[in-house]
C-alpha cells in the first residue's frame, strides 16, 4: 500500500481551494461534500449531491456550461472519481476553461467502510486526467506544493485538474443540507 497519504483534509482543502467565493461548487459523497460544506457554511454557491456516485463530474460539466460567467470546480474523492473516469475524456475535449476538478484523494472509499480504493494499489488519477487531454494538471501531497495547486484550480485558459492526496482520516465533522431539491433551488436563485 502507498503510504504518500499524509495531508491533512481539514487544512489542506481549505488552503488548496482559497478564496471559496471565487467558485461555484459541485461536490461528490461524503468526505468532500462536507469539506466543502464546512468551508462555505453550505453556502448557495454549493451543490453537494447525496445518492449519486460517480454524478459530480457530469454535473459540474454541465454547469460549467451553463454558466461560462462562472469559475465552477468539481470537488470529488478518489473512490467517486473512479467510477466516473470516462467522463475526464469529454471534459477534456471540451476544455471549459471556467472548470475546475479537485479530487481529495485519501486511498479508501470511507462511506463504506475504509477499503481501499485503486490509487492506493498505484492507479494514478492525474496521469489519467492528462492523458484524457488535461492540459494543467498537479498532484499535491506535500505542504510545499499547495501553492501551486491553487494556481493550477484557477487556470485561466483550460479546464484543470489537481488530485490532493490526504491521509483517510474524516473530514470536518458538518452537517450539511441532505434534501437535493431544497439545495438545486438555493442555488438556481442565487444564480438568477
Amino acid at each position: 500500500m502507498d503510504t504518500g497519504y499524509l495531508l491533512d483534509r481539514r487544512t489542506a482543502v481549505p488552503q488548496i481551494v482559497g478564496d471559496h467565493r471565487d467558485f461555484l461548487f459541485v461536490t461528490g459523497l461524503g468526505g468532500t461534500s462536507r469539506d466543502i460544506s464546512h468551508l462555505t457554511g453550505d453556502g448557495a454557491s454549493l451543490y453537494a449531491l447525496g445518492g449519486a456516485m460517480g454524478a459530480a463530474l457530469s454535473v459540474g460539466l454541465g454547469l460549467a456550461l451553463a454558466r461560462p460567467d462562472r469559475r465552477v470546480m468539481v470537488v470529488t474523492g478518489d473512490g467517486e472519481l473512479l467510477m466516473g473516469v470516462g467522463t475526464l475524456a469529454t471534459i477534456a475535449v471540451m476544455d471549459p476553461p471556467n472548470l475546475s476538478v479537485l479530487c481529495v484523494d485519501n486511498g479508501h472509499y470511507l462511506e463504506t467502510g475504509g477499503q481501499l480504493t485503486h490509487t492506493a494499489r498505484g492507479t494514478d488519477l492525474e496521469a489519467m486526467a492528462r492523458g484524457a487531454g488535461f492540459k494543467a494538471t498537479a498532484t499535491v501531497d506535500g505542504e510545499a506544493q499547495i501553492d501551486h495547486g491553487r494556481a493550477v484550480l484557477r487556470e485561466p485558459a483550460h479546464c484543470s485538474f489537481v488530485l490532493l492526496r490526504v491521509a483517510p482520516t474524516e473530514p470536518p465533522a458538518f452537517r450539511r443540507d441532505m434534501d437535493a431539491a431544497a439545495t438545486r433551488l438555493r442555488m438556481k436563485a442565487s444564480l438568477a
